[in-house]
């Protein structure tokens, strides 16, 4: 009879907990250095989802090991809601295929909440170059290769990824040179340091309106109304290549599922506003929400086989 009490105290304090939370800031951390695709879209619901928790967001950038200091550092973090990741295909699906490392995996030691944005990665190019077009690029690297050099925001990061799918599929050579984020990445290629990139819109379409870089294509088959003007791969040259990018909201493992649940609800309320997609859209990316946190672990299940074939046809290794 004693434990039934128990019980039912535990279930009345999980739901006063709920009901309370959040009574303080959330910290929203991100795994890449500030400038790049996350933090634009962590910047672009910080304040909408605040409003909807009736708390502050506070963004926490910890960049490093392609994001995998962040993931780590939120799944070891107290279970109690007030610590959230925004996170990629990366830190998710790619780096413990990379680097596999005890104690910590993350589609077992992080929930998932909420799918937030999808969009296609896009490839620019320093202007300088010369080169205006796909196939363009594709001769140089096979008449120069070894010349060129692709900046990413991290080893085994979708950037770097994507690339390397490209060079096999385009059957040419070129130098890898990671940074510890997109907008590190995306500067490099600014100064001349590396020549290209692959890199999420946020990060480059502002510099290609601009007429700083030269965008050749994006990384969906087709073009997308997204990024208009810039054609998919399929229509540039290469029929087989496809890779399309998400961000989401996780959680440490064992946050009460009240708290998911809220979290979750006040996300989908963003997601819903017309104004959240309008900035998104300005960037080349979308809203992309999840019917429910259960939808989007079904998602990540699916999703991983997409990233462990890349991993293995890439031939891509851990820093």
């Amino acid at each position: 009879m004693r434990w039934i009490v128990f019980l039912c105290v535990l279930l009345q304090q999980g739901i006063a907990y709920s009901q309370a939370w959040p009574t303080r800031p959330v910290r929203l951390v991100i795994g890449f250095a500030p400038g790049g695709a996350a933090t634009f879209v962590a910047r672009a619901f910080q304040e909408p989802l605040g409003r909807a928790l009736g708390q502050s967001i506070v963004i926490d950038n910890r960049p490093g090991a392609g994001s995998s200091i962040a993931a780590e550092h939120v799944a070891k973090s107290a279970a109690d809601g007030y610590t959230l990741l925004i996170a990629s295909p990366a830190s998710i699906l790619v780096n413990p295929l990379l680097s596999p490392k005890a104690g910590f995996q993350p589609l077992q030691d992080l929930v998932p909440v909420t799918k937030l944005s999808s969009s296609p990665l896009l490839l620019a190019v320093n202007p300088g170059l010369g080169i205006s077009t796909l196939k363009d690029l594709i001769s140089h690297s096979k008449s120069h290769p070894g010349k060129l050099n692709f900046a990413s925001s991290g080893n085994g990061s979708a950037p770097h990824l994507a690339a390397v799918l490209f060079m096999r599929l385009a059957g040419v050579d070129m130098v890898h040179v990671p940074y510890k984020g997109g907008g590190p990445a995306v500067q490099s290629v600014l100064a001349g340091d590396t020549q290209l990139v692959f890199a999420t819109p946020p990060s480059v379409l502002p510099l290609v309106q601009a007429g700083r870089l030269r965008a050749l294509a994006t990384t969906s088959r087709a073009a997308t109304p997204l990024i208009p003007g810039v054609p998919g791969m399929g229509e540039a040259g290469l029929p087989d290549y496809e890779i399309s990018f998400w961000y989401g909201f996780f959680v440490p493992a064992g946050t009460p599922p009240e708290v998911v649940a809220k979290l979750f609800e006040a996300t989908s309320q963003v997601l819903k506003l017309p104004e959240t997609a309008k900035i998104l859209a300005r960037e080349g990316t979308e809203t992309s929400g999840s019917n429910s946190p259960g939808d989007f672990a079904a998602f990540l299940a699916e999703d991983a086989k997409l990233w462990a074939r890349l991993v293995k046809d890439s031939g891509a290794k851990a820093d």
